[in-house]
């Protein structure tokens, strides 16, 4: 009955028309008194939690769909980006070959004499043509004819506009605003030259078709100030400045196309400018550096001694002919080649012109032809160094880095690509622990870590041995980087297993595993064993130290509370279990100490301390390394050394007769049997036997029991 009102509670409250004010005013109306309103409030109350729970309980249940999207959504938007990346450095690559065979095909069929282009619109975007593709007569009456407009319409710039080599390269109207207030002062124009901006002032009253419009206001050099957009605020709109120090001017233009069109050109003006600053120093250098080559031949062949016989001809070295299509063509061809990604093709044209040109340094045209090809191949490198850098993807795996590390070395840059490729890995090694799921036992998280970083590794090895197969002094590099990737593996390993305070015997599983793993790289030659051992030798001797404690501790409390009575374990499979746990432990006679039914013969303390003891030895053998020799004697010489004092203490105080030949019984047990097998395991598991544990059971207090007396002489 209640589900059947919880029910229908709920489908009232989510039907789509409900209306809360007309409920509550029905409820009142209908209640009888304050009781009816506490019930319904309840039961609201109820429904209300029974939804959060099911609510939460969904969240729950989606929880690892979030977690695992968010994270593909995370990949994806880095692998978008990357692509984006290479879209944009594809565009322009795109559009500089598209402008270098558009300038070099003008080349090809400009004339002498020809008419040229009519002149630019005062405000459209009009790069001038390069100068360089242009007879001087030709490039001087292009410049006089697109500077015409600014002498018929400015007054006072006649003097401007004798540098050589200025032109115009965008003009249009300007609002001149208040730098403060944003205030409209005037109506300018502005000229963008090659070299600087002027801004004329604007002449009312002046409407003749050959009147000048505007006078000289400024004149700014390119390199002497800089454009800044400035947001759209209020009335505020379309405007941008320019800061020079120690002034600032805000200019409006006439709508947000028009701004946009204004720093555009400025800024590629401006880089413009600059790059043809570099190429004239780097084009004066280039003529100081061959006149400088040049005098050092002459003085080098002035001070070379003739030759002894006279009639004797130098043999001359035959002239290649650098007129080749394909050698003129080579430069592009390499462009080509970068921008379709074809490395090995770009390499190969690179290979077929070294030996080309072999012995040929001197020719003249040679070096010129070096250089440009010298850029090409920079930028080359520089492609093939961004498809090393970490901040690619690692999915690939090693194999994916292996055409561009075999174009570096095809390119002489061994030490680089063994460089970049051992970065790559790294960040790949770094990225696969880092994203490891750290979920259930500890042991299944450390099979799933060694298998992941041992098997990258064995991958990455073998793909080096591909790769620098002839080139072995890259080898030391590669050691030494698997020993830091070994110390990233170690620490991921470590604060799992150690910090979290594992048990000894899930410690030394998951160190066995380890030590299996790292053994497959024998397979390659590669040995880390000894650096995986050095890496974790501290954790595991305070693992030792710490679980030494723990069985030394609980030992002294079960000693505190020794009652010298008989075990009984109850039931005949308890017993079974027993006999099988000793069996496993290698106490073999263990039956000669069971009595009848469930009984044994040995005090309860004494049969935990060996299972512990047995235990412990087990597992500090699996975690065995010659570092480790001492630790793990010194902490069983420890633990037995409790047990020992405790049943001397005991056997010295005791004077019930009856106890005192139990305790007689425990210590033959403890000394005959339990000890022996410490000894004989340690020297199985080491190889070496255990002097020290020896020495110990012979040390000590010796009990010799006189048939006719009880008493004990020592």
């Amino acid at each position: 009955m209640a589900a059947d009102g919880a029910g229908k509670l709920r489908r009232q409250l989510e039907a789509p028309r409900f209306d809360p004010a007309l409920y509550v005013k029905q409820l009142s109306q209908q209640s009888d008194g304050d009781r009816d309103l506490q019930e319904h409030r309840h039961r609201i109350q109820s429904l209300a939690d029974e939804t959060a729970q099911n609510l939460k309980k969904n969240v729950y249940k989606n929880y690892r769909q979030f977690i695992e999207t968010a994270r593909e959504i995370s990949y994806l938007e880095g692998e978008m980006y990357q692509l984006s990346h290479i879209l944009t450095e594809q565009k322009g690559i795109m559009d500089g070959l598209t402008q270098l065979l558009l300038a070099a095909d003008r080349e090809q069929h400009l004339q002498p004499g020809a008419a040229a282009s009519a002149a630019s619109s005062s405000s459209s975007p009009s790069p001038p043509p390069d100068a360089s593709l242009l007879p001087p007569r030709q490039a001087e009456e292009h410049r006089q004819r697109t500077l015409t407009p600014l002498l018929q319409k400015v007054e006072g710039c006649q003097e401007l506009l004798q540098a050589p080599g200025r032109s115009l390269v965008y003009n249009g109207d300007l609002l001149e605003c208040d730098p403060e207030s944003g205030a409209q002062l005037r109506r300018v124009h502005a000229f963008l030259l090659s070299d600087c901006l002027l801004v004329a002032a604007w002449l009312p009253g002046r409407r003749g078709a050959g009147a000048l419009r505007y006078r000289f206001d400024a004149v700014y050099q390119l390199d002497s100030f800089a454009v800044v957009n400035v947001k759209d605020a209020g009335p505020m709109r379309d405007m941008f400045k320019v800061l020079m120090f120690p002034d600032t001017r805000v200019f409006q233009a006439e709508n947000a196309k028009v701004k946009k069109e204004w720093l555009e050109i400025l800024d590629q003006t401006k880089k413009d400018k600059a790059l043809s600053e570099r190429r004239e120093l780097e084009k004066a250098e280039a003529l100081r550096l061959a006149a400088a080559q040049e005098a050092a031949e002459e003085e080098q062949q002035r001070r070379r001694p003739l030759p002894s016989n006279p009639f004797e001809e130098e043999a001359e070295e035959e002239p290649r002919d650098l007129t080749l299509d394909w050698i003129q063509e080579l430069p592009e061809d390499l462009d080509v080649c970068i921008a379709q990604r074809d490395f090995e093709g770009a390499v190969d044209l690179l290979d077929k012109l070294s030996a080309y040109l072999t012995g040929a340094d001197g020719q003249p045209g040679v070096r010129q032809l070096r250089g440009r090809v010298e850029q090409r191949v920079r930028r080359l490198t520089d492609v093939l160094v961004y498809e090393l850098s970490p901040g690619r993807s690692l999915r690939g795996g090693p194999r994916a880095t292996r055409r561009a590390v075999s174009q570096l070395i095809r390119l002489g840059q061994s030490t680089k690509a063994c460089e970049l490729f051992l970065k790559n890995r790294a960040a790949a090694v770094h990225t696969a622990i880092r994203q490891l799921r750290i979920e259930g036992a500890t042991l299944l998280y450390i099979h799933k870590l060694c298998h992941i970083f041992f098997t990258g590794l064995l991958d990455t090895a073998r793909e080096f041995q591909m790769d620098f197969a002839g080139d072995s002094g890259c080898y030391s590099a590669f050691v030494v980087w698997s020993r830091s990737a070994t110390r990233l593996f170690v620490d991921a390993f470590s604060k799992q297993v150690f910090d979290s305070k594992e048990s000894l015997a899930t410690t030394a599983e998951c160190v066995e595993v380890a030590k299996e793993h790292c053994s497959k790289l024998s397979e390659i030659g590669l040995d880390l064993t000894f650096t995986l051992q050095a890496l974790l030798v501290k954790d595991i001797k305070a693992a030792l130290h710490s679980y030494k404690g723990i069985i030394m501790e609980a030992t002294k409390h079960r000693n505190s509370e020794e009652m010298w009575r008989r075990m009984n374990l109850m039931t005949p499979e308890a017993l079974t279990k027993l006999k099988e746990e000793m069996k496993g432990s290698g106490i073999t006679n263990f039956d000669q100490y069971t009595g009848d039914d469930c009984w044994v013969n040995l005090s309860y303390t004494i049969v935990a301390f060996t299972k512990q003891l047995m235990a412990f030895l087990e597992e500090g053998l699996k975690l065995y390394f010659p570092e480790l020799h001492m630790v793990l004697l010194e902490s069983l010489q420890e633990i037995i050394l409790v047990a020992v004092q405790h049943v001397d203490y005991s056997l010295r105080c005791e004077q019930d007769p009856e106890k005192k030949v139990f305790i007689r019984d425990n210590v033959s047990f403890l000394y005959e049997t339990v000890l022996p097998v410490v000894e004989r395991r340690f020297e199985e598991g080491v190889g070496t036997p255990a002097k020290q544990l020896q020495d110990l059971r012979n040390g000590s207090r010796i009990i010799r029991v006189n048939p006719e007396s009880t008493n004990s002489f020592v």
